[in-house]
């Protein structure tokens, strides 16, 4: 089958970023209405299955979408079309807010990288379960659902607002991330601490507990998504409270507020999170640096610059049980993932 996401592309770059993210939502939606988006696209069905489980859970393969994409949950189904063994929506939270003033998406075409800055903008936990209960009734992959805090509630009152949000979802999600490491809410970051983040996750373990039995002893997995830009000695001290608390797994890593590699763009002192092809070799050093301190039973996911099948392969030899892409799939399409969930 060609490739006519190059195609696709030329069109969707004509627009502004974010109205092109809507659009291609919006496009892929009616595609899987009409049941054609997955011979459009080459998708699930061409794929060799390669089952694998992580988490307790069983992945079609090894690739996924980072959360980002989805912000709504409004499109699960039509994701799967594209072959993605497992889906991450979100990042939602408790009360729906609009996120950050636009303009507040740019490409950097030139290399290949994204700098968003878009604040959580989401429906709500209510509005988000309510389009999940539509859009995810063809999806036979595992779906993620990605929590973080109301860019109002106090750091302080942080715990309240993920606890609310893991409890809404329990039901619905496979597993559920807690997202630490946006650039985009401000004092978000600082709840990376060890201390901090220990407390975190003995609290989301205490409420599963709770919430089992009214769930038919479902045990949803708890995952923490770290940043790109922490030193080596914070990532040591979360691969210490990784391995203590027995934390089910950990993405790395989130956008990075480095421009270093993008220095001398035009658009390379936006404020907000660079993805894409900058951040390939760091985040994968700090995955490979997390997997070497933390305890082996503990997953990693790898995230962060995966532009092609050879950057999800330096993440599995560095120590990933899966991979996601989110900025790899606007400048590559399909294909991509295609190409690594070939990869076994």
């Amino acid at each position: 089958m060609p490739d006519l996401y190059p195609l696709a592309r030329r069109i969707l770059f004509s627009f502004d970023a974010e109205t092109a993210h809507h659009l291609t939502l919006w496009g892929m939606k009616m595609a899987h209405s009409a049941g054609f988006l997955s011979g459009l696209t080459g998708g699930k069905k061409s794929i060799d299955s390669n089952p694998l489980e992580v988490m307790g859970l069983t992945f079609p393969n090894r690739v996924g979408l980072a959360a980002g994409l989805d912000k709504k949950g409004e499109a699960v189904s039509a994701l799967g079309d594209l072959g993605f063994g497992h889906v991450e929506i979100g990042t939602v939270t408790p009360r729906p807010q609009p996120g950050n003033e636009k303009p507040r998406l740019f490409r950097l075409k030139e290399y290949e990288a994204i700098i968003n800055r878009m604040g959580f903008n989401n429906p709500g936990v209510d509005g988000l379960l309510e389009n999940v209960s539509r859009s995810r009734k063809e999806f036979d992959g595992v779906l993620g659902i990605n929590v973080g805090k109301n860019f109002d509630t106090p750091n302080e009152d942080f715990l309240s607002d993920y606890l609310d949000c893991f409890e809404a979802v329990y039901g619905a999600a496979d597993y559920v991330t807690a997202n630490l490491s946006s650039p985009n809410t401000k004092g978000l970051r600082d709840l990376q601490s060890a201390d901090t983040c220990r407390e975190l996750i003995q609290k989301l373990q205490e409420k599963r507990d709770e919430l089992k039995p009214m769930h038919g002893d479902k045990s949803v997995p708890i995952v923490i998504k770290i940043a790109p830009d922490l030193s080596d000695g914070a990532i040591k001290g979360l691969a210490e409270v990784f391995s203590e608390t027995k934390i089910d797994g950990v993405i790395t890593t989130n956008t990075t507020i480095e421009r270093a590699a993008v220095s001398g763009h035009p658009q390379a002192e936006e404020a907000g999170g660079l993805s894409g092809a900058p951040l390939t070799d760091h985040s994968t050093e700090v995955l490979a640096l997390l997997r070497r301190e933390m305890d082996d039973q503990v997953p990693i996911i790898g995230s962060g610059g995966v532009m092609a099948a050879a950057d999800a392969q330096a993440k599995f030899d560095a120590g990933a049980a899966l991979v996601q892409v989110y900025t790899g799939l606007v400048y590559r399409g399909p294909e991509l993932v295609r190409e690594i969930a070939g990869l076994g």
